[in-house]
């Protein structure tokens, strides 16, 4: 299922671009919506399990996911 969350510290499309770069091969296609503040990444979360691993190398690149 499609999940999006809210994220901290994305400026511009170079933040975006390293998350996709850095993610995509993992978790699959990743949108990221520079429109919203705070910032929205939408990715294909397949369980709780791929959610967590998800938030976690979110954070280890430098984006920390809002808890809402």
């Amino acid at each position: 299922m499609k999940k999006t969350f809210k994220a901290q510290n994305i400026n511009c499309i170079n933040c975006s671009n390293l998350i996709k770069g850095s993610l995509e091969d993992e978790f699959g296609t990743i949108d990221v919506n520079l429109e919203t503040s705070p910032k929205e990444v939408t990715v294909e979360i397949k369980d709780e399990k791929s959610e967590a691993h998800f938030v976690n190398e979110m954070a280890d690149i430098g984006f920390d996911i809002i808890n809402e």
